[in-house]
């Protein structure tokens, strides 16, 4: 049975292409753009490609570096993996970075700057146009001619998630969708029922009974990236980008917004004082999970599809975590299947072609996803999809069917990639958030403030 439901995770590949369900977390990072071609980042890597040369003469091993977001499961079983890749390939070695979300973001972009980014880059479909634009990533596409990518087991859609205009820019290493995770164990006892595509009304009405019944609040995403406003937008048949401009209206921004004020007023939404001490995005953290008692505790979280492993282990003894969709009041517009992540080896590495052998490594290699399971998505090659199906876990399989049978038949085309000046759109967002929580601002003036300084910054960018 566990086989044949990864199996049919192999299919959802297929069918992401077929329907034109197709696929981008966070925190997000500092914009790409300032000094990236600087000198004193040339220097730094012409330095670093003359030590690699003078290393492979004396006979030294080959050391890359890796760096990547996510929770601490993640980083150990990332470990894991490149330690039996130093295995296998002696003489390999590896300086494994990991970051929680806001701080990995933050650190790229500074290494970004200064031409020190590691080889191998975990990259998010949000911001790849971004490293792309400003020649910081590889064009990977002659690996995959040469075949020291092999990506004949994975579906031409799922490719195509990694291109940019005629080059491929990054592999995707696993497909996930937004999923709201919640304490189905409390639900339960309370006789609260979910149903998957929950209008947003009937959200809102869970939110107040069980703020009532149990008195836990809600987390709306609270300041942990934009993938909330634009799952909303979408349901508006809008986006959250334009061309040059912010692509939502003012009536959309500002019902978004009074969402916030609603949960304020009613007495449902967290205190945004709750994360003042903790690491937004870290699902060891997240208020669904960690908290002292009911009034900095949420019952819900959203977050993607291949957190549902993460969270799951987070949760104290006894607290079974569920998992459905986000609300929205057009199901099919907002939903949508995505690249949980890719890998791409940036410009800076002195060694691209060892870095493009990691990422055939990890797309390709059973032994090395009978390690990882899925934490990053559903394995991209359906070959490996198929062998590691009995080694599932139950959260495994719940994430696979989720995706196979409720978000599949029911999604649309992923939102175009965000463009140039995203991030200081996005910590305008994160600003006006803040300001309606603590009423310092009305959800009509945030929605102005947004589309004023947002279309501001776009433009700006533009070359």
């Amino acid at each position: 049975m566990k086989k044949r439901v990864m199996l049919m995770a192999a299919a959802v590949i297929m069918a992401a292409g077929l329907t034109g369900c197709s696929g981008s977390p966070a925190k997000e990072q500092q914009d790409t753009t300032q000094a990236a071609q600087s000198t004193t980042g040339q220097e730094s890597r012409e330095t670093k490609e003359t030590t690699t040369e003078a290393d492979k003469k004396s006979g030294e091993k080959t050391e890359l570096t890796i760096t990547w977001w996510g929770s601490q499961q993640r980083a150990e079983l990332t470990q894991e993996a490149l330690s039996l890749y130093e295995g296998e390939n002696p003489g390999v070695t590896f300086d494994g970075q990991f970051l929680s979300g806001a701080d990995y973001w933050n650190k790229l972009a500074t290494s970004a700057a200064g031409h020190t980014m590691a080889d191998v880059v975990q990259m998010d479909k949000a911001y790849i146009k971004q490293y792309v634009d400003n020649g910081m990533l590889v064009d990977l596409q002659p690996y995959v001619d040469s075949g020291v990518i092999d990506l004949k087991n994975v579906d031409k859609t799922v490719q195509e998630f990694g291109k940019i205009g005629d080059g491929l820019y990054a592999v995707c290493i696993g497909v996930n969708s937004p999923a709201l995770l919640y304490n189905k164990t409390l639900l339960t006892e309370n006789g609260i029922e979910i149903r998957d595509n929950m209008t947003m009304e009937e959200f809102l009405e869970i939110c107040r009974q069980v703020n009532e019944k149990t008195g836990y609040k809600t987390n709306l995403q609270y300041n942990n990236g934009t993938s909330w406003l634009d799952f909303f937008l979408r349901s508006k048949g809008e986006y959250l980008f334009g061309d040059g401009t912010i692509g939502a209206s003012k009536e959309n921004l500002t019902e978004y917004f009074n969402l916030y004020k609603m949960g304020i007023d009613e007495g449902w939404l967290i205190n945004p004082s709750v994360f003042a001490e903790r690491s937004i995005g870290q699902p060891e953290q997240e208020p669904l999970v960690y908290g002292s008692d009911p009034s900095n505790m949420s019952w819900c979280a959203f977050y993607f599809s291949n957190n549902m492993n993460a969270v799951t282990n987070a949760a104290p003894e006894g607290m079974e975590i569920g998992i459905t969709t986000w609300p929205s009041d057009d199901a099919v517009k907002s939903n949508y299947l995505k690249p949980s992540m890719f890998f791409s080896v940036s410009v800076d590495s002195s060694q691209p072609e060892e870095a493009a052998k990691l990422i055939d490594y990890w797309t390709n290699s059973v032994e090395c996803n009978k390690i990882l399971l899925g934490e990053r998505g559903v394995p991209v090659s359906s070959a490996v999809a198929e062998a590691i199906a009995s080694d599932m876990s139950e959260s495994d399989q719940k994430v696979v069917d989720y995706i196979n049978n409720v978000v599949t038949p029911k999604c649309s085309m992923v939102s175009p990639a965000s463009p140039n000046g995203a991030t200081e759109v996005y910590d305008v967002v994160y600003k006006m958030e803040e300001k309606v929580c603590y009423e310092e601002i009305t959800p009509e003036a945030a929605a102005e403030e947004l589309l004023n300084q947002g279309t501001k910054i776009l433009q700006s960018k533009q070359s």
